[in-house]
């Protein structure tokens, strides 16, 4: 964690020299600008002192808005800068061979555009998403799951940013909808139980007639992993840790398996693994499988799984930046992707991590999916 607080510092101390320091602007404008964009480049640091970790800001919500903007002005700025700088280079030694300056007021351009992405992104971050509705084909699903109708959350780190009001307008929207059964692919929560204890309570209030199953993500392993299991079950919450259930139409079945999450190995806690979901499933029911990260859906797929729903990648938050979060995926960012005879859904998320709560041209989902038959 270190190493991050190092990287985020030198970012904004390029951004400051090469940026702020030739913006102009007054020297006061300058100075104020250059100290908020300083604050909101360490935030995470500041929540590691105050609350013994980087990922939960446990700062009053309009804090949490505000070094969100400052991180996302930075961000973006960061590039504006290094595309600056290379067309520059570029045209300096290879098109023009002579020193070019660029139009004064172009700077001040970049410093705008980067304040209007970074207000955009955090407001898009923080709002309900809207409903996405899609068809999932099934090989030889049986006839009593033809138009059986699931709603994946995910991500929903509930925290200083994403509230209880938050919360309990994201389950009744999931209720009018009226699934068979509602999946949490893991990361509801950042912070300790007591911190959270009523942020989740609307989370009780979930209906479906075939319940409401979630996994672990990897923020749970962060905030008292135990604690939390025992507490999603007392909100009506089945958690499947590398098990799985059967669920029946008439003499129909349809398996849905969980797995933990691979931040496990770091905390002494079970590993993800798949052939131990399934142990005992039924032969000839399709399998979906709940897995919070999809990196490694290459390995479930030689397992007989049918379809795998994941998140944990916000969908790369950033229009044009999927490809990079993808490259820390194994290739899997965001929607549907086809792997030999399995298929792997990627969520954007339901909300942001408040670390990072920024999306542009990546909208959050509230996914309903109809599983039909091939």
């Amino acid at each position: 964690m270190f190493l991050f607080h190092v990287v985020v510092g030198l970012a904004c101390l390029y951004v400051l020299l090469r940026h702020v320091r030739h913006l102009a602007w007054p020297r006061w404008a300058k100075i104020a600008f250059a100290v908020l964009l300083v604050i909101g480049s360490q935030h995470h640091l500041y929540a590691r002192i105050a609350f013994g970790s980087m990922f939960v800001p446990e700062f009053p919500q309009p804090i949490v808005v505000a070094v969100n903007v400052a991180f996302g002005v930075i961000f973006f700025l960061l590039w504006f800068q290094l595309a600056y700088d290379l067309i520059g280079l570029l045209l300096r030694w290879v098109i023009l061979r002579r020193k070019v300056h660029g139009p004064v007021v172009l700077r001040t351009v970049m410093s705008f555009a980067a304040i209007a992405l970074a207000c955009f992104g955090v407001a898009q971050s923080m709002r309900v998403p809207d409903v996405k509705e899609m068809d999932v084909t099934i090989r030889d699903l049986p006839d009593g799951f033809d138009g059986y109708r699931l709603v994946q959350l995910t991500d929903l780190h509930i925290s200083k940013l994403y509230e209880r009001p938050w919360v309990a307008e994201v389950v009744a929207k999931t209720n009018a909808l009226e699934p068979d059964l509602i999946v949490i692919t893991g990361d509801l929560i950042d912070g300790e139980l007591p911190l959270r204890y009523d942020d989740v309570q609307p989370l009780h209030e979930l209906k479906a007639p075939d319940g409401v199953i979630t996994i672990p993500g990897n923020h749970e392993y962060y905030f008292g992993y135990e604690n939390w299991m025992n507490h999603y079950g007392g909100l009506n919450m089945l958690t499947l840790e590398n098990a799985h259930i059967v669920l029946e139409r008439g003499r129909d079945q349809l398996t849905i398996a969980g797995v933990t999450d691979l931040r496990a190995d770091r905390t002494n806690r079970p590993e993800p693994d798949v052939a131990k979901a399934l142990e005992g499933s039924p032969e000839n029911a399709p399998v979906i499988l709940l897995d919070h990260q999809p990196k490694m859906a290459r390995d479930a797929e030689p397992l007989g799984v049918d379809l795998q729903l994941s998140g944990h990648t916000h969908g790369g938050m950033v229009a044009i930046f999927d490809n990079i979060v993808a490259l820390l995926n194994g290739g899997f960012v965001s929607g549907m992707y086809d792997i030999g005879d399995m298929q792997l859904y990627v969520n954007n998320g339901t909300a942001q991590w408040p670390g990072f709560a920024i999306r542009v041209g990546v909208p959050a989902e509230l996914t309903v999916i109809t599983l039909r038959k091939g």
